[in-house]
């Protein structure tokens, strides 16, 4: 009978799973750590949970390229491939009556780094910190920010070690704004209301924050039956919300805490 730390350890074995961090591996087994099933079964299925949470940023060929242009990168991502004829329109939203001069906090970025060149296209003063579970990207992103002398850097974090990120968050000064593209349905997939706690915590210690989820399917470009009622309805009941718009198949909420 092989050890937690070991079957943790034989998971991340896997080369896709090389470079996550261990507590995303640890929140993900729990969910099947107390089932009666043998331990090649509950390391499969934990398995099988990984690559449904970050199998969209596994690709080789993203994971690779260090010589291609933002915009060819950026098109090599479903989410980031959508935004990019609407970047500047959904920044000038976000951004609107913020000031120019800012750190933004991505937090489950993927490649979203890629787009700083539409903060320097809006005449904005980013300060950009990316917090992202794949290593791989962490590294593309850093090799993209010092190449290009950009005020920018990536961290290869968890999303669920929550006091670490307050702690990064806390030591930038000036105004904050948290970004959460296209990231809390993955972590509820993981952890079921953790969402809810990570807004409570965080939303404080920032001025601003905006979160958003897909309102149409990639393929089918449908609409989706569900609108995610659970995740608005407690942004409006616990923030004020500033901005509530949809672009490119991509629905986003501006809030802040209640004054």
């Amino acid at each position: 009978m092989l050890s937690r730390f070991k079957i943790l350890e034989k998971i991340k074995e896997k080369r896709e799973f090389s470079q996550l961090p261990e507590k995303d591996i640890e929140m993900a087994y729990s969910n099947f750590e107390k089932r009666q099933a043998s331990e090649e079964e509950k390391i499969r299925l934990t398995k099988e949970l990984l690559r449904k949470v970050f199998s969209a940023f596994f690709s080789k060929k993203l994971l690779s390229l260090k010589n291609k242009d933002e915009e060819w990168i950026l098109r090599k991502h479903a989410s980031t491939r959508e935004r990019l004829s609407s970047y500047e329109k959904i920044y000038e939203r976000i951004f609107k009556d913020f000031g120019n001069k800012f750190s933004v906090f991505d937090l489950g970025a993927g490649i979203n780094g890629f787009s700083y060149k539409y903060f320097k296209e809006l005449g904005l003063d980013v300060n950009y910190i990316a917090v992202e579970s794949v290593g791989q990207l962490t590294e593309l992103m850093n090799f993209y920010f010092k190449k290009k002398k950009l005020n920018g850097e990536a961290i290869h974090l968890s999303l669920f070690e929550l006091e670490k990120i307050k702690k990064i968050i806390r030591e930038q000064k000036g105004k904050k704004i948290i970004f959460l593209f296209k990231t809390l349905d993955s972590l509820e997939m993981i952890q079921k209301n953790y969402s809810l706690t990570l807004l409570k915590e965080l939303a404080p210690v920032v001025d601003r924050v905006v979160v958003s989820f897909a309102t149409r399917s990639l393929g089918s470009r449908e609409k989706f039956k569900a609108k995610r009622n659970w995740l608005v309805d407690f942004i409006k009941e616990n923030f004020s919300v500033l901005n509530d718009f949809e672009i490119a198949g991509e629905r986003y909420i501006v809030f802040q805490r209640k004054s």
